[in-house]
C-alpha cells in the first residue's frame, strides 16, 4: 500500500500510532497535541526546507517528533505534514471567534493610537477573553477590533468573495494568507472561511473536490484545474486565481488564462469542478 507523505505522518524515524500495521516505522507515538501561536508559521519538507504549506494563528498541529528545534507532525484541517519551527507553536487553547478580514493589527490596548505589536491573518482562530467597547481582548493579552472578528460557528457562504479579499496579493509558493499566498491555497482558504473541507494542493483538490462538468458550463464558485494550478470561476468566462504569471492574485478571463497556459507548456484544462 502506497501512501502519499504529504499526508502520512512519518518520518522515517517515528511515525503516528494509527499506521502502526501499516507502515515500516522504528517508532510510533500517539502525539503531542500544540497549537500554531505565531501569525503564521511554514511548514517545510524538511528541517530549513523548502516551505510547502502554512498553519496560521490557532491552526492545530500534532507533533511526533522534537529535534533541533523543529517539530515534525501533521496539521489537523487539512492532514498535511512536514516542520515546523518548534518556537511557533503553543499550548492549545479554546477558540470563540475568527479572523474575517484579510488582517488585522494587534494592540497592547484597546486604542488604535497604541503601536500594534502583532497581527493576524483571516481565517486565524482566537480565544476573546471579553471586550471592552469595540475591542476584544484575546487570550495572548491583545487587543484587536471586535468587528473584524466572527463567531467560530459563524461562516460565510461565498467562496470566491473570499478570494476577492486577496486581490493584489504576492504569488508565494506554499503561502497562505494576505502576505503571500499560491494557487491551491487561496482555494483552501476562501473554501475554509465558509466551512468547508479543503486539502492543501490543487492535485489533491481536483481528485476530492466537487463533481465534474463542462468547461462550457462553468459558472461562479466552480473550479478550474490544469495540471498543477487551479482557479476559481468569478463570473462570465473570469476567473480568479493566485498565478506565477501576474505573481499576484489576479482577475483573468477564462479563454485568455486557457490559451496562455497552453503556449506556456502547462497543457489543457484538466477538469472543471463544482462544489
Amino acid at each position: 500500500m502506497s501512501h502519499d507523505p504529504r499526508i502520512t505522518p512519518a518520518n522515517g524515524r517515528i511515525a503516528s500510532s494509527h499506521l502502526r500495521g501499516l507502515i515500516e516505522s522504528p517508532n510510533f507515538a500517539d502525539g503531542e497535541e500544540t497549537q500554531c501561536g505565531a501569525a503564521f508559521a511554514d511548514i517545510t519538507g524538511k528541517p530549513e526546507g523548502r516551505r510547502t504549506s502554512q498553519l496560521i494563528y490557532g491552526d492545530m498541529f500534532t507533533v511526533y517528533e522534537r529535534r533541533g528545534g523543529f517539530a515534525f507532525g501533521q496539521a489537523a484541517h487539512d492532514g498535511y505534514c512536514g516542520y515546523v519551527n518548534e518556537s511557533l507553536l503553543d499550548r492549545p487553547h479554546d477558540v470563540t471567534h475568527w479572523v474575517a478580514m484579510p488582517f488585522t493589527h494587534i494592540y497592547p490596548g484597546p486604542n488604535m493610537k497604541l503601536m500594534n505589536n502583532g497581527g493576524l491573518y483571516l481565517g486565524s482562530e482566537v480565544q476573546v477573553m471579553d471586550e471592552e467597547g469595540s475591542w476584544s481582548r484575546l487570550s495572548n493579552g491583545g487587543f484587536v477590533p471586535t468587528m473584524h472578528l466572527l463567531p467560530i460557528s459563524h461562516r460565510m457562504d461565498d467562496p470566491v468573495t473570499i478570494a476577492d479579499l486577496h486581490l493584489g496579493t504576492p504569488y508565494l509558493w506554499g503561502g497562505g494568507t494576505r502576505h503571500g499566498i499560491d494557487c491551491s491555497g487561496l482555494v483552501q482558504v476562501s473554501w475554509r472561511c465558509c466551512g468547508l473541507e479543503c486539502s492543501r494542493d490543487s492535485d489533491m483538490q481536483e481528485a476530492e473536490l466537487g463533481q465534474p462538468v463542462d468547461l462550457s458550463k462553468a459558472q461562479r464558485g466552480d473550479l478550474v484545474f490544469w495540471k498543477g494550478h487551479v482557479a476559481l470561476v468569478s463570473g462570465d468566462n473570469m476567473i480568479i486565481h493566485a498565478n506565477a504569471h501576474h505573481m499576484a492574485v489576479a482577475y483573468e478571463p477564462l479563454s485568455n488564462a486557457i490559451a496562455r497556459i497552453e503556449a506556456a507548456g502547462g497543457g489543457p484544462v484538466t477538469s472543471v469542478k463544482r462544489i
